[in-house]
Order: structure tokens, then sequence, then C-alpha cells
């Protein structure tokens, strides 16, 4: 059964318009290339944000959702302002030796190389329901690792929120495993 609440289609779309008006497009960044999609100035626009933090709690709706965990850097600045207005925990995954206390680590692959991430061990309940959010979906492998970390803890990923989806790198279908509450704001 689908919980989440779909934004009727006027709304969605006028969201999705004020998004794309306001997110920088930065040509061959951060090599040659790559367009890159700069959220930094959706934080220019204190009103924006608001509407971003409400577009999120409205796809929410009837949705049991106990944390948020939001992907270091910048899932934590929609992240945590989501997780405040729900007044829920909010949960930060960080790179390696970001965070001070006892952590669970989890290793993935990337285009060209690896990475890590870890969480604090006693930051995540067992039997929580948590929304996965970062700033933006590309292939899924931030993601993908942090409900890795998420399950490890006796968790359940309940869905996932970004702002942003790249849909032609198809990373959606790596999270559906996980589960398929995905939401995005603004697709491209």
């Amino acid at each position: 059964m689908n919980y989440f609440v779909k934004l009727h289609p006027i709304l969605k779309s006028m969201i999705s318009d004020k998004l794309d008006a306001a997110i920088r497009e930065v040509l061959n960044f951060p090599k040659e290339g790559i367009n890159f999609k700069d959220i930094t100035t959706l934080l220019l626009d204190p009103a924006l944000s608001s509407e971003i933090v409400d577009a999120f709690i409205d796809r929410l709706k009837g949705k049991k959702i106990d944390a948020i965990v939001g992907v270091e850097s910048r899932g934590f600045l929609f992240g945590f302002l989501l997780a405040n207005k729900m007044g829920i925990p909010f949960v930060p995954i960080r790179k390696v030796g970001k965070l001070p206390g006892k952590t669970l680590k989890f290793k993935y692959n990337l285009e060209y190389g690896s990475a890590e991430v870890e969480v604090h061990k006693s930051d995540i309940e067992k039997g929580w329901n948590v929304l996965v959010h970062d700033d933006l979906l590309a292939t899924g492998g931030t993601a993908c690792a942090a409900s890795e970390l998420v399950q490890q803890l006796g968790a359940k990923v309940a869905g996932f929120a970004f702002v942003i989806t790249l849909d032609f790198l198809n990373g959606t279908e790596k999270l559906e495993k996980y589960s398929k509450e995905i939401i995005s704001l603004k697709k491209y």
C-alpha cells in the first residue's frame, strides 16, 4: 500500500518550476562534460526553502517516519529542517572519521574508486521507520550506502527524499530494493 500522498499536479509542477528557476547549472564542474546542479542558490531564498520543506511534508502525509538520516553534506541542509519541522530526530551520515562516537561503517563503490560512510551506532533505534534524505540522486550509490547502515542497525528504510533526481543516471532503480517510496521535487 502506498502511504505517500501525491501532490496535486498543479502544486507539484509549481515547486518543480520554482526549483528549475532557482537552481544554478554550472557547466563543466567539477570536470569537463558535467553540468553541475547547484542547490546553494536555494539557500539564498528563505521563502523557497520553506516551500521545499513543506512540499516534502505534503508528500509524506500518512507515512510513519521515526527519524530522518541526512547524507553528508548537502543532505544535512533540508534533511535537518524537515526533521525539525516534523518533530523527529535527524541523524547525520558522514564520511569516515567525522563522528566521535562508536560508529558503524559502510564502504561502497563509485564509478572511479570507492567511498565509505558512517553513522553513530546509538543514533538509530531498532524498528524505526527511517527516511533517507540527500539533496540529489544521481547513480544512487550514496543513498544505497545510507540504506545499508539503516538496515544494519535494525531499522527499516521507509523511503527516500531528494530535492533533485538526475533520471538519466537510473539511480532510482538501485533504491527500489530498499523502498519504492521515492520523492523527488525536481527531475532532470
